[in-house]
């Protein structure tokens, strides 16, 4: 990714306890996860070297604002944009094998042009790009059911009580179930009209069959010894998610 949206308000609000440092060293950081669209390196010095900054002011950062996993230091929001870009890219490609972008369909003139000036608000919402659309549903993609984040969570609570319950729903994870959803809801469309009954019922297949898995449920210890306990958030990031599909955690059972 060569560009990226950067919300002023929100960084200012998230930084404003950090040092001159710190703050270029996180700008740099996102530009790099931005342009090579991969998690930051665990190589912390090698890293540094690159982005011209100490080792300790850059280590402070992604202790803070990023998630040591096995691929390397990851920021949830960056992974959300940048599948999004990824989900616009091959859209793009998709039209291009198909000879381009469907003919927009012609719209016969009215005799009465006061019929368009008295709508200023559908002007607005379609000129306004910089716009951010409501992370709270899916977008649209070929008319699939909205994303219902209160029955999902409330399945995850009926079919999985011993798990961490969900206390704070924010944007983070409003986005990767938003994600989730769409995927869900595309792979039922190619066989049926998909509605909303059918991926509620996905997910409550889903969740049983999480409520199978002893480690993912903490009913036997990981490599450390101590028992692992999934949340919502966990389950429904992307490596994760397709991992448990694929049945991965079940193999202790």
């Amino acid at each position: 990714m060569h560009y990226y949206q950067f919300n002023i308000g929100d960084y200012i609000k998230n930084t404003l306890h950090l040092s001159v440092m710190e703050d270029i060293a996180y700008r740099r950081l996102l530009d790099l996860y931005y342009d090579s669209e991969q998690p930051i390196p665990t190589d912390i010095p090698k890293v540094s070297r690159r982005l011209r900054m100490d080792c300790d002011v850059v280590q402070s950062v992604l202790d803070e604002f990023f998630e040591l996993t096995e691929d390397g230091y990851r920021n949830h929001r960056a992974d959300l944009e940048i599948l999004d870009y990824q989900e616009y890219l091959a859209k793009q490609k998709a039209n291009g094998l198909k000879g381009g972008r469907p003919k927009k369909t012609q719209v016969k003139p009215t005799d009465n042009p006061s019929q368009t000036q008295n709508n200023p608000k559908h002007s607005q919402q379609t000129t306004n790009t910089n716009h951010k659309p409501d992370i709270d549903i899916c977008p649209p993609s070929g008319g699939l059911p909205n994303c219902d984040h209160e029955k999902v969570i409330a399945l995850y609570h009926q079919h999985l009580p011993t798990l961490r319950r969900v206390e704070v729903w924010n944007e983070t994870r409003k986005g990767y179930l938003r994600q989730r959803w769409r995927e869900v809801a595309e792979e039922l469309a190619r066989q049926k009209e998909v509605q909303v009954s059918d991926i509620l019922d996905w997910f409550t297949e889903f969740f049983v069959h999480i409520g199978k898995s002893k480690f993912l449920t903490g009913r036997v210890n990981s490599k450390d010894g101590r028992p692992f306990i999934a949340d919502l958030e966990w389950i429904l990031k992307p490596s994760n998610f397709a991992k448990i599909v694929e049945g991965k955690y079940h193999g202790t059972n």
